[in-house]
């Protein structure tokens, strides 16, 4: 089974529950999505995303400026990530949801999707921009396993 890991800033949960949407397929097909709201009350916070993002297969960054702005986000999950995507453990996919200075980070390395790192906000139709984005996942899923029909 494959492991999503997505990493945002809680500001950007709407726009990460619209992407989910666009991912009820691959969920369909056993992969498994993770982010913070699977914790459980009494979950040690750390803990749980620590041991999720090290077990992640790929890694979600949904990138916004408040996404940049949170310690939690880019000085400890982004950072995380970008290790373990450069050591191989994991593909760390930059998905550019609102337009911010994403190109000063680390993340300029990396294909960022939709397609030019266009933020999905930007996008006349969001939908086509979030569909854009699962396809791409799709395909580095696909890298990692072959998905049951």
């Amino acid at each position: 089974m494959v492991r999503v890991f997505m990493s945002y800033s809680h500001i950007d949960e709407a726009l990460r529950d619209r992407l989910e949407v666009h991912l009820a397929p691959l969920k369909r097909q056993g992969v498994a999505l993770w982010h913070d709201r699977r914790l459980l009350a009494g979950d040690a916070l750390e803990d749980g995303i620590g041991t999720a993002l090290a077990e992640a297969d790929v890694v979600l960054l949904l990138v916004s400026p408040d996404f940049l702005a949170s310690p939690a986000c880019h000085d400890g999950e982004m950072q995380h990530a970008v290790d373990r995507h450069r050591t191989g453990r994991a593909r760390v996919i930059p998905v550019i949801l609102r337009a911010c200075d994403w190109l000063s980070t680390p993340l300029r390395h990396l294909l960022a999707v939709p397609r030019d790192g266009r933020p999905v906000t930007l996008w006349p139709d969001q939908d086509q921009a979030l569909h854009e984005v699962a396809v791409a996942i799709r395909r580095a899923v696909l890298e990692r396993t072959p998905l049951a029909s």
